[in-house]
């Protein structure tokens, strides 16, 4: 592959919203979002009303401004805001879950071979410690379908399956799984299900509390566009009392005085910046607020740009479209031939390296299927445009 020597394609007309660097063509947003200028000056005031008078801020106003946030965002996920609990990132989530779930010897923890790799680690770990077993299930791709990851994923539960770990939308592979389906159906057979959903806020619908499953996760950094360090955890009602943050602090002892428990643990576990919790508000307004007809239109415009990336790519590479459409969100992923190759020292894939340092594209080239299998994953926000996928078309066939 050489370089492509030609001029960088433009993003779309909103991306100056954003503070992306332009002389990247960035078409990562899925790995660690970006947060636009806007968003980023609320939490500069914050943090500005924060080193004023830190006592006041922490101590006297903070308890109020959480609520309102968390009403924001509770709002926005479809959630009660009762079980919603901020948390730093959806990895902590699902750490957190685990850690709330009773396990005994024997017993067995369902995870998916698309799942993030954190929490993967978090499922194994948590299984040894009690020793239970961890068991992972292969779901297709390419040729995923709803009814196959159903089947494969309700095919591998057995009596003494405790936990399952159900991504929303898929981390490597960017499938949005039937998470409706998969929760009615493991609940049925006595699963606790918890919903790994850090991509979910801001590229699909969502309704945390319809779905109903016992812990559903989720980052606000990513496609909402939060700052970073802004996440939730969400339990369901019989699950509140059980479920206690990773750090034990003041709140476990303190009294409720009209809170309850479960916030008065997470919102406080020692001191450190709340500011990105608090501008999830600021976050869910003005993401909205850069195209008409509001996140509506924000999901759909993503949404049909990642499909024509997704058919662009596919026809580069000389590929079929390996899922259904109903199962693309913002991401699309394109299987790549071979198995993954060594990584460089920083842990990226060698084509992943050399599209940035020879075009200045950063895309990232994943893996799943425990390492054997790899993709290239594209994401696309509003600030992306049809002209910088071509432009990585263009580079994967020089």
């Amino acid at each position: 592959m050489s370089a492509i020597h030609r001029p960088l394609p433009a993003p779309s007309d909103l991306a100056d919203a954003w503070g992306l660097d332009p002389t990247v063509v960035f078409l990562n947003h899925g790995s660690f979002g970006a947060c636009p200028r806007v968003v980023l000056a609320a939490q500069d005031e914050l943090r500005r009303r924060l080193e004023a008078e830190p006592v006041r801020f922490m101590i006297r106003e903070l308890p109020e401004l959480l609520d309102r946030a968390r009403g924001s965002l509770a709002g926005f996920v479809g959630a009660d805001p009762a079980g919603l609990a901020f948390v730093a990132n959806a990895t902590t989530g699902v750490n957190t879950a685990l850690a709330s779930i009773p396990l005994d010897p024997g017993d067995e923890v369902l995870v998916t071979d698309h799942g993030y790799a954190a929490c993967a680690n978090a499922a194994l770990v948590r299984a040894r410690a009690a020793g239970a077993r961890l068991v992972e299930v292969a779901l297709p791709f390419p040729g995923a379908s709803d009814g196959a990851v159903v089947e494969r994923v309700l095919g591998a539960v057995g009596p003494r399956t405790r936990v399952a770990i159900v991504d929303h939308v898929t981390s490597p592979t960017g499938l949005v799984l039937p998470v409706a389906e998969l929760v009615r159906r493991l609940e049925e057979r006595d699963v606790t299900v918890i919903v790994d959903g850090a991509h979910a806020p801001g590229m699909v619908e969502l309704e945390v509390g319809g779905l109903a499953a016992p812990f559903y996760t989720g980052n606000c950094h990513k496609w909402l566009c939060a700052p970073k360090g802004a996440a939730f955890l969400w339990a369901r009602q019989d699950w509140r009392e059980r479920t206690r943050p990773l750090v034990t602090s003041h709140g476990f002892a303190a009294p409720l005085a009209g809170r309850s428990r479960l916030h008065l643990e997470f919102d406080w576990t020692g001191t450190a910046d709340p500011t990105p919790w608090l501008t999830v508000p600021a976050a869910i307004d003005a993401v909205a607020a850069l195209v008409d007809g509001g996140w509506p239109e924000v999901r759909r415009r993503n949404r049909t740009l990642a499909l024509a990336a997704r058919s662009v790519i596919c026809a580069a590479l000389e590929t079929d479209e390996p899922c259904p459409e109903s199962m693309i969100g913002a991401l699309a992923a394109v299987p790549l031939p071979g198995a993954s190759t060594p990584r460089t020292a920083g842990g990226l894939d060698p084509l992943q390296d050399r599209l940035y340092h020879e075009h200045r594209i950063e895309v990232p080239v994943t893996e799943w299927a425990s390492g054997s299998r790899r993709a290239l994953r594209i994401s696309a926000h509003l600030y992306n445009a049809p002209e910088q996928i071509r432009y990585l078309a263009d580079a994967l066939g020089g």
